[in-house]
């Protein structure tokens, strides 16, 4: 099973919106049941929180369901669980490598680094901007599944 977790800073807009779109693409797929895949925050400040009406009106647009998740820290010890961290932005990136207390088996990853960019996942918390999210997430999550596929999935 390969685990996945989509990590953001508070865990209510862009990692749960990469959470539900994957698990989407995954379950049309027919692969569901060769993924775990759960997300989490960097910060404490949305903790037991749902996702963002935003993140939760695009997913409806889009005709993905909305996972129930309430917001959560990430651990030290989902370094350990998951085989990929996958942070939106730099900061998140540097928060999650503190949390995990290193990245020794390069498990940390940034999202759209799969597409071959360091460009950060726009956060709609402080644009607004869902679709902008959305589009995003698709060219990164597309472009995760592609090397999972080179991984042999």
């Amino acid at each position: 099973m390969i685990r996945v977790l989509f990590v953001c800073h508070g865990n209510i807009c862009r990692s749960t919106m990469a959470q539900c779109m994957f698990q989407d693409m995954v379950n049309k797929k027919g692969l569901s049941g060769k993924f775990y895949i759960d997300s989490a925050a960097t910060s404490r400040e949305e903790i037991g929180n749902g996702p963002h009406y935003g993140t939760v009106g695009k997913l409806r647009e889009v005709g993905i369901p909305v996972i129930p998740h309430r917001a959560r820290q990430m651990t030290r010890g989902d370094y350990e669980e998951y085989d990929y961290l996958i942070g939106m932005d730099s900061y998140n990136i540097s928060n999650m490598t503190r949390i995990a207390g290193g990245d020794p088996d390069k498990k940390i990853f940034q999202m759209l680094a799969f597409a071959g960019s360091l460009r950060s996942i726009a956060d709609p918390w402080y644009t607004g901007n869902f679709d902008e999210t959305y589009d995003d997430l698709k060219e990164g999550l597309e472009a995760f599944y592609r090397y999972l596929e080179s991984k042999g999935l």
